[in-house]
């Protein structure tokens, strides 16, 4: 049985309800004057219920119909006196409320009706979806997968892609993962596709800065060393990865800014080079290969995700199967002792081993792979024999002067201390002479990773670091001691710092690549996804990245002043 006092604080709760819901502000007119309707229906059906049983109880016959249609008005006009007072109320908060009052945020969600990860805004970077169909990303093989490009918010472009981790340190002490794509076709197929306006090819790389949540540390807060780098690189003529700044997401979740990048490869558009087949007469050229630690490629198929945060060895396990080594030490003295021994023996670090890319291991023929050791070997026994005070510079008949020039510029302007020993492209084509670059890996370049001062040569590593695996090869040392190189370094630098790498051009570079970062709300939705108590500051870490530039520009100014 419902008690007079119970249907009193039930009209009171009703009231309070009402009230409450009003200043919460998240319902319409529309849904208050429902709302109204029904609790006034209810009240009556709750009146009429509460007098009846009530009634039924302690009356009988005429008494009956009397006292109900008594009990029952005199309720009804107390419960309407107060229906209309919660009504009053609610109307007069109404009217003294802005009428466009916020409702609950709508997702954040794209033309094709994807909901975001996080709001993107009017931002007009591209953001990439990824989804994987439900697989778990491999280190090696690609699996299939599905790139949806939005520029604000809108679907500009569909594509099916193959995604594995890629990176060999990188992909170890990083919670924020590496990635190499494969545009594809419906069947599976590798194909040739335009991405984010670059030219058209497969293999594209999603490159993110170093960040390790457990050793709070990072590399490149900036989040530009890279796209920056290879901009000065292209700025001389050279060819090096065009790069777009994006955002991430991947299975829904939100994985911050990623510079996506070309890979360094044979192509019209990047390393315009000869195709070298395997039955090829002429094996003078179409050769990619490189100083660098060794990558497993297909020899990581099958093995789990977890062998690879702690496989340390395979970056030094150099085989006559996928490199060849160099005939001398990093002092020029003749190597002694046989190559290809266990990973970091103790005496590695004298040691250089050119890597074999394209053609890769499994392609290069025998042939093709002594042309190459050859090739080498003639151009280093002629650098490290040849009398430059008495003008014998036969050296010079094995190699591209200029691409070496350039190559030792960029890399010194940008103080990056992985170059000449690892991450380090040479190309040698058909019957021409051997290039160096193009240049890569600068996520420890500029005014991070240490071991090289802001004041000081990075081909003069080993005068700073003892027995690393990857020592300076002894090429830049005995380059800069014939007057002649240094005399074409002199005249680059000028010409260059009269021109694309001025002082106003580099801070402009530096200001146009970060502003539109910025601008776009992603730096601070990249820390924010990343930060975790490092202390990420972008902001500041670009501000030290122009001021380091200008300083380092400076100082080779009175270095190569003296040359």
């Amino acid at each position: 049985m419902i008690k007079l006092g119970d249907m009193k604080f039930r009209m009171f709760s009703i009231r309070v309800l009402l009230i409450r819901l009003f200043t919460g502000r998240v319902f319409t007119w529309n849904f208050f004057t429902s709302t109204l309707g029904a609790t006034h229906q209810t009240t009556h059906q709750t009146i009429h219920q509460a007098t009846h049983q009530t009634t039924h109880q302690y009356a009988l016959g005429a008494t009956h119909q009397a006292t109900l249609g008594a009990t029952h008005q005199t309720i009804y006009q107390t419960t309407l006196k107060a229906t209309l007072l919660a009504t009053l109320l609610a109307t007069t908060l109404l009217t003294g409320c802005n009428n466009n009052a916020p409702t609950a945020p709508a997702p954040p969600t794209g033309s094709d009706g994807h909901v975001f990860a996080v709001e993107t805004g009017d931002s007009q970077l591209p953001y990439l979806v990824i989804d994987t169909r439900g697989e778990a990303i491999l280190y090696e093989p690609k699996i299939a997968a599905d790139l949806k490009i939005y520029v604000q918010k809108e679907l500009v472009q569909t594509q099916p892609i193959g995604i594995e981790y890629r990176g060999k340190t990188s992909f170890r002490l990083s919670d924020k993962k590496g990635f190499n794509i494969e545009t594809w076709d419906n069947q599976g197929e590798d194909m040739d596709v335009s991405l984010l306006g670059l030219p058209e090819e497969e293999d594209w790389r999603l490159v993110g800065h170093v960040v390790n949540l457990t050793e709070k540390y990072t590399y490149d807060e900036s989040l530009i060393h890279n796209t920056v780098a290879y901009e000065i690189a292209r700025r001389t003529g050279r060819y090096a990865s065009r790069v777009v700044m994006t955002e991430v997401e991947l299975n829904g979740r939100y994985l911050g800014v990623y510079q996506f990048m070309e890979k360094p490869k044979r192509d019209k558009h990047r390393i315009d080079i000869t195709k070298l087949d395997e039955t090829d007469a002429n094996i003078t050229g179409g050769y990619i290969f490189t100083i660098d630690k060794v990558s497993l490629g297909d020899d990581a198929i099958g093995l789990p995700l977890e062998y690879f945060y702690s496989n340390w060895d395979d970056d030094a396990r150099y085989t006559i199967e996928n490199s060849f080594r160099s005939r001398y030490d990093i002092f020029a003295d003749t190597l002694a002792f046989e190559p290809f021994r266990p990973p970091y023996h103790p005496e590695q670090y004298l040691e250089t081993y050119f890597v074999y890319e394209e053609p890769d291991a499994s392609d290069i023929t025998p042939n093709q792979k002594t042309y190459l050791a050859n090739y080498i070997d003639q151009f280093e026994s002629a650098l490290r024999s040849d009398d430059f005070e008495a003008g014998e510079r036969t050296y010079r008949d094995f190699i591209d002067t200029a691409s070496f020039v350039d190559y030792l510029l960029i890399n010194e302007l940008c103080r990056n201390v992985d170059a000449f020993r690892i991450s380090t492209y040479l190309v040698k084509d058909r019957d021409q002479a051997l290039q160096m670059g193009p240049v890569w890996d600068f996520n420890i370049g500029f005014a991070r990773g240490g071991r090289i001062p802001a004041d000081g040569w990075v081909i003069d590593y080993n005068s700073y670091v003892q027995q690393d695996p990857w020592m300076m090869p002894f090429w830049w040392e005995r380059l800069m001691e014939d007057p002649v190189f240094r005399g074409d370094v002199r005249a680059r630098w000028l010409s260059l710092r009269g021109s694309e790498w001025s002082d106003a051009a580099l801070v402009e570079l530096v200001d146009g690549i970060f502003g539109e970062l910025q601008r776009s709300g992603a730096v601070a939705r990249n820390d924010e996804a990343w930060d975790d108590g490092i202390g990420m500051d972008a902001v500041t870490a670009t501000d030290e990245l122009k001021t380091f530039l200008l300083a380092r520009a400076a100082w080779l100014d009175s270095e190569v002043s003296g040359f």
